[in-house]
Formats: structure tokens, C-alpha cells, sequence
């Protein structure tokens, strides 16, 4: 069985690790943590809840401190949102707890003290920097990001950066780089923009593939048949006398939406909080620190934090809406049955949503068990079967295959 003691590190960086609890290697933090020590470049494909932080941040942290070399950013983040760039820099925080590096997040909405702070920390070379696309792109513009002694690049949650629209300013920001450097690129699917930009920032890349497009293997899936007028009414029962569910999440597709729910909830006595943009900053963070704090049982969110965000031991999900994108399912589901542990995913589905829920079960290869609404809540739409849909059909991005047909209809409810 390989431990992190396997790897050698410097005896500083073992104490963080010690100190932070890691014993066993994940799969991922296997297979990537040799490559990174080589110094070759990566892209590496697994879904959230991996380790994938710690596989990339442990091995550039041992080169930093082998080498003795703290003058100068040495390693620079990119990742899609100000969420993950936090959650990256705190725990960065606990692996260099006994090891002199430095280290800024940089994303936007903030304060203004807050911007000079950033500009500040990479004007001053800081070590590492984990960074959003947009508030990095202004930092170039102002000449601020100094990148002369940068030695490893890495794309975190890529295939997100791409769907988000950021092609474009992660090819401005590599232009500001280093030629020579290692780059690792982090993906949690691998469609074909993944694959050109891929090929157009590696050298030579190894490649590692854990677990692409499914669920944890600990995840019980399940998903209700039930017209948008029900919803409601399944909420509450779902969630009515469930204190032994200590960490439920709420995903609904709109910020309006959460906005609802969140007061229905609390209206109904629930003990709850909500995320979404309307939010500043400091109330997102506020709101997250509580949820991952138990101090409240329901955090009701847009897909914001379904990517990314490092919330241990939740219990339930619940798909309100099910997500356009089949690959965002995965996403969401990941927040539940995280490092080996098992949790339930729940998904409410209307009649218009049937077409991207044959997609999702067409991209996880299989079918998810359609479970009966509770009698009280009435009949739900029905499930229908296409030809040109199904766990064994190939999957496409974007393709609506399936759908609501009155002339073809499987009852499941």
C-alpha cells in the first residue's frame, strides 16, 4: 500500500501533511504526483472529489524546497472561479504551515483594499499565485504579474474555464509566460476544446484518466418524475425529519429560483442558508464557512459551488432542476460520497427535462432508478424511451436526443 511517505518529500513538507491528517495517497494523487516530480507536463482527467489539489501543489512545493529557491513566483493557478481559488490558497495554507512559501488568491469582487492587496502580493513576487482568468487578464494589463522565475503552470477544473468563455484569455495569459515551464492541466471531462488547447500549451504530455464522466462509486442515484408544481410539496417531505442528515445541498438551476426555495424553507422551519451571484463576496464566503461549520443542515445554491469546492461529508444532494449540461450532473453529484465516502444524489425531472436527463444517463452509462412520488403529491409526468437515446446510445455534448412524447409513454410513477 503506498503512503505518502513514498514520495520522499522534504521533511518540512511531510510535517504538513502529518499535521493536516493525509495518510493514504488517493488514485490520482498516485498516478500525478511521480509525473509532477519529473518535471514532465500533464493532463490529467478525474472528477471532484480526487485530491487533485494536493497532487499538484505537493510535488511543486518539494521542488520549491529541494531547491532552496523562494525569490520569485514559481507556481501560478488558474482556475474558473473565486470559490476554488480561496478554497486552493487555504489549503495551500496547510501544506506550507512549516515551509517559508508565499502565496496570494486573486479573483474579483472584492473591496478595493482587497485588489491593492493582490496587486500588491504579485508585485512583490509572491510564490505561488491561484488566480481567476478576468482579474489575472487586469493584473497583465497594469503590468503587475511578474513571470520571469515562473516554473509550473497549472489548469485547474479546465474543461469549466472553457465552458465559462476563457479560451481566449488563457491563451492572452500563457503568452505572458515563460516558454520554458511545466505545464498541468486538471479536467474533470475531456471534450474536444480540452483536447486544442491541450495540444496547443503541452509539451509532450503524460496523461492519466481516473473515473471520467461518472459518479463516485458511492453515490446512490435516484431521480423523481414530477411536474414543477410538485416540487414544493416533495421538498418538504424529502427533508421533513431528517436530522440525521447533517449536510444536505440544494441545487436549483437560477439564482431567482434559489431565492424561493431558500425562503420556503425557512419559512417551513428549516435550517438553511443560500448561495448564488446576487451575493457579495464576503457574504459567499461567510455563507460557505458556516455550511462546512454544521451551522446550518441545508445550503440551497446555483451551480456555483458544484465544482470545486471542498465540503467534506455531505449527505444528500438534490437536483431541483436537472442540469442542461450532462456533465454538470457529475459535477453536482460529486459534492456527496467524497474521498470513499457514500452519500445519496437526488433529481427532481418535469417533462421538459427528460431530453437532458436521457442525455446524463447516456453520458454515466447507465439508468438511474426512477423512484414513485409519495401518494399525496399526485401523479408525475412520464419517463419516455427513444430509439436514439439510452445508456448504451454514444454521448454528444449538446445533443437532445429523447424527450416528452404523448404518442410513446412508460409509466414510472
Amino acid at each position: 500500500m503506498i503512503s505518502f511517505k513514498d514520495f520522499q518529500f522534504h521533511p518540512s513538507i511531510e510535517e504538513s501533511i502529518d499535521a493536516m491528517g493525509f495518510t493514504k495517497p488517493t488514485p490520482v494523487q498516485v498516478k500525478t504526483i511521480p509525473i509532477i516530480l519529473e518535471n514532465k507536463d500533464l493532463i490529467a482527467c478525474a472528477q471532484t472529489g480526487t485530491g487533485k489539489t494536493a497532487a499538484f501543489l505537493l510535488p511543486v512545493l518539494q521542488r520549491i524546497v529541494k531547491n532552496n529557491d523562494f525569490e520569485g513566483t514559481k507556481l501560478l493557478v488558474i482556475v474558473p472561479t473565486r470559490e476554488l481559488a480561496m478554497q486552493i490558497d487555504q489549503q495551500l495554507q496547510g501544506f506550507t504551515y512549516f515551509v517559508p512559501v508565499s502565496s496570494v488568491a486573486v479573483f474579483g469582487g472584492g473591496a478595493g483594499d482587497v485588489w491593492d492587496q493582490q496587486k500588491s502580493a504579485i508585485a512583490s513576487g509572491v510564490n505561488i499565485i491561484i488566480a481567476t482568468p478576468g482579474r489575472l487578464i487586469s493584473l497583465i494589463n497594469l503590468d503587475y504579474l511578474k513571470a520571469d522565475s515562473l516554473q509550473t503552470l497549472v489548469l485547474d477544473e479546465a474543461d469549466r474555464m472553457l465552458d465559462m468563455g476563457f479560451y481566449d484569455d488563457i491563451v492572452k495569459i500563457i503568452t505572458n509566460l515563460p516558454k520554458k515551464r511545466q505545464t498541468l492541466m486538471f479536467s474533470a471531462t475531456m471534450p474536444p476544446k480540452i483536447r486544442q488547447l491541450a495540444k496547443k500549451i503541452l509539451i509532450d504530455p503524460e496523461e492519466v484518466n481516473i473515473s471520467l464522466a461518472r459518479p463516485a462509486e458511492g453515490v446512490l442515484q435516484g431521480a423523481y418524475l414530477v411536474h414543477d408544481d410538485q416540487k414544493p410539496a416533495l421538498i418538504i417531505d424529502l427533508l421533513r425529519d431528517k436530522p440525521e442528515l447533517k449536510s444536505i445541498l440544494l441545487f436549483s438551476a437560477t439564482k431567482l429560483n434559489v431565492k424561493l426555495l431558500y425562503k420556503q424553507l425557512k419559512a417551513d422551519g428549516f435550517s438553511c442558508g443560500a448561495i448564488h451571484s446576487d451575493l457579495e463576496q464576503h457574504e459567499r464566503v461567510t455563507v460557505l464557512n458556516d455550511f462546512k461549520n454544521r451551522k446550518f443542515q441545508i445550503l440551497v445554491a446555483t451551480d456555483i459551488v458544484s465544482r470545486g469546492i471542498d465540503i467534506d461529508s455531505i449527505d444528500l444532494v438534490i437536483n431541483y432542476d436537472v442540469p442542461s449540461d450532462a456533465e454538470d450532473y457529475v459535477h453536482r453529484v460529486g459534492r456527496t460520497a467524497r474521498a470513499e465516502l457514500t452519500g445519496v444524489a437526488l433529481t427532481f425531472i418535469n417533462s421538459r427535462d427528460v431530453r437532458s436527463f436521457m442525455n446524463i444517463e447516456t453520458l454515466i452509462g447507465s439508468e438511474i432508478h426512477k423512484l414513485p412520488l409519495p401518494p399525496h403529491i399526485g401523479q408525475g409526468p412520464e419517463y419516455v424511451a427513444s430509439k436514439s437515446t439510452g445508456p448504451n446510445k454514444p454521448y454528444r455534448k449538446g445533443k437532445q436526443t429523447g424527450g416528452y412524447n404523448r404518442e410513446k409513454k412508460i409509466k414510472k410513477n
